[in-house]
């Protein structure tokens, strides 16, 4: 079985546990480490697991709220910290005193294998060193992330094809960002070719992947001042109306419940 849970998702901090079990056996792996090591703990307590119970950590970029306490996880578990060399390079990771095996190298379309979870990571337009989103699979269901995106590329639509379940950003409403009153430099950032996805750009690419298998879309990410849970469920309805697909919006601090992939 496959099913994940998004810790939290948006500027304040991102995280997202995902899981594979078979039999008695069980892989988790955590992509993203934006939150605090005692937020992580609080989050999975409810779930009856420790930090222990996680065996990898998978990185996307460099930016703070994805990477902010990797450092933290890392020397507190000692378990291994996937990510780009790029992110590497940027974050300055071999000075962080964790042990050389901690470290790996992750590269666009290399498989890592985590017990039973099985990343393919890919490589995304965004303003960031390397940056990689991913797609889970545990050789039966396929979980496709992306979350820090600044358009759709040709790349990412073949990465994302037959998943059953797909974590979207929905970064921004388009009108809400030109009225916002944050300076023109950070409104171009976001909405330019390395930003973020708009609301429109997201239902663009949920229509390019969409297939008959996707039976669940999370839309992540939200700007709590450039967006509302309702204008970015209303952009993604308009491709999911017809599809029997479960839509759910993903809170900043919260996240989501757990979700099984079927």
């Amino acid at each position: 079985m496959l099913r994940f849970k998004s810790l939290g998702s948006g500027s304040t901090g991102n995280a997202t546990l995902v899981e594979s079990s078979q039999g008695e056996n069980t892989s988790r792996v955590l992509i993203d480490c934006g939150l605090s090591m005692t937020e992580l703990r609080t989050q999975l307590s409810p779930m009856g697991l420790d930090l222990e119970d996680i065996q990898a950590l998978f990185v996307t970029h460099e930016h703070a709220d994805h990477v902010g306490y990797a450092k933290q996880f890392g020397l507190k578990t000692g378990r291994p910290i996937f990510t780009s060399q790029g992110t590497q390079l940027a974050i300055q990771v071999h000075s962080w005193g964790l042990r050389e095996e901690q470290i790996q190298c992750a590269s666009d379309s290399e498989v890592i294998h985590i017990g039973h979870l099985q990343l393919c990571p890919f490589t995304v337009p965004h303003d960031a060193r390397e940056p990689l989103q991913l797609s889970l699979s545990d050789g039966e269901m396929k979980l496709g992330l992306v979350t820090d995106l600044g358009h759709v590329s040709s790349h990412v639509v073949r990465a994302l094809q037959n998943c059953h379940a797909l974590i979207l950003e929905c970064n921004h409403d388009e009108h809400m960002l030109r009225l916002s009153k944050y300076p023109s430099f950070l409104k171009a950032r976001i909405s330019g070719p390395l930003g973020h996805l708009s609301n429109k750009a997201s239902a663009q690419l949920l229509r390019a992947v969409m297939n008959t298998g996707l039976k669940t879309v999370v839309a992540a990410h939200l700007s709590e001042k450039n967006n509302t849970p309702e204008l970015a469920t209303n952009a993604l309805l308009e491709v999911l109306e017809h599809q029997g697909s479960h839509l759910i919006v993903a809170d900043p601090q919260k996240g989501t419940d757990w979700i099984t992939v079927d």
